[in-house]
């Protein structure tokens, strides 16, 4: 019989980067997890992705043990990375912070494809350019 999932928590945590402070320790204590158990498996499943925020679903069962679901990185961060900004426009109509071409913007796409609801790269790319144009920043 498969294990009944009491709770899911929805984590962005710094990828090989996790302690045990006060953004994990509440959450993790919370849902009964052992969270110095919890921080040495995330840190060591994730050593390659470090610099990297890394969405993460944890799945906790009644017995306390708990499945880590690993994402992609979101895709606001990964069109950042691109411009070399830190952070997007807080007036994304008026205030561009830089463009997008249409081949860095399908880079991303490709990325984020196993995350995202869409059946091809075109419709990945529009939900791409959707995300960097509410960031202020244009596609050519």
């Amino acid at each position: 019989m498969a294990k009944k999932i009491t709770k899911i928590l929805k984590l962005q945590i710094p990828g090989g980067k996790a302690v045990p402070g006060q953004a994990l320790g509440p959450v993790l204590g919370g849902a009964g997890i052992n969270i110095g158990e919890f921080v040495k498996r995330f840190n060591d499943e994730t050593k390659d992705r470090i610099g990297e925020t890394v969405p993460t679903i944890v799945e906790v069962y009644e017995d306390r043990t708990y499945h880590l679901i690993y994402k992609t990185e979101p895709a606001a961060n990964l069109i950042l990375k691109m411009l070399n900004k830190e952070k997007g426009s807080g007036k994304p109509n008026t205030e561009k912070i830089g463009s997008l071409s249409k081949s860095q913007v399908k880079q991303i796409a490709e990325k984020k494809m196993v995350d995202l609801n869409a059946n091809d790269i075109n419709a990945a790319m529009k939900i791409i350019e959707g995300t960097a144009r509410s960031m202020g920043v244009d596609v050519k």
